[in-house]
């Protein structure tokens, strides 16, 4: 291989994992929001026609449970797209990413997730897990293949926003 066209491939395995932090990045932004205006042909098209999205390990793969083909992910998320909201606050921090462009069209990525959620009922909950995603590339787009959340701890919490001020040196 030429040095140009080592540079090349350089810069796009760069430019891959670029858009696969954006398109893992939208997916946790609408999962953040989701209520009965959300968006679901979006969500549902950060997936490949045929991918598979599935909790792992006992207490996800219980809660949660795994699904095939993209409209059955797409009929998943709609059970959360309802009035009120499933979600009253939802919030997920991704840490730890790595991203291995494996050919032209397939990577893999792994994140630590924290989620921090209160739900309508009042009730408050934070969960830590692993996620694996398998990432293809269709039409020039990456998409999620496979998704797979297992989770590391779950805990119920208080309320996240708590109207307490904040402690600033130098105020009372």
């Amino acid at each position: 291989m030429s040095e140009l066209a080592e540079l090349q491939a350089r810069v796009q395995a760069f430019e891959d994992q670029q858009a696969i932090g954006v398109c893992i990045n939208r997916y946790m932004a609408l999962c953040d929001a989701l209520d009965a205006d959300s968006p679901l042909d979006e969500l549902a098209g950060l997936f490949t026609e045929d991918a598979r999205w599935e909790g792992k390990g006992a207490r996800y793969a219980e809660s949660f449970g795994g699904y095939v083909g993209r409209d059955a992910i797409r009929a998943m998320f709609a059970t959360y797209m309802r009035t009120p909201a499933h979600f009253a606050l939802n919030v997920h921090f991704l840490t730890s990413e790595v991203i291995d462009v494996v050919s032209a069209e397939r990577a893999q990525g792994r994140w630590l997730m924290l989620q921090t959620s209160t739900f309508a009922d009042g009730g408050s909950h934070l969960n830590a897990a692993r996620l694996d995603i398998t990432f293809a590339k269709h039409d020039g787009h990456w998409r999620m293949a496979h998704f797979q959340t297992e989770n590391l701890f779950s805990r119920p919490t208080s309320a996240w926003n708590d109207q307490a001020p904040l402690p600033v040196p130098g105020q009372r």
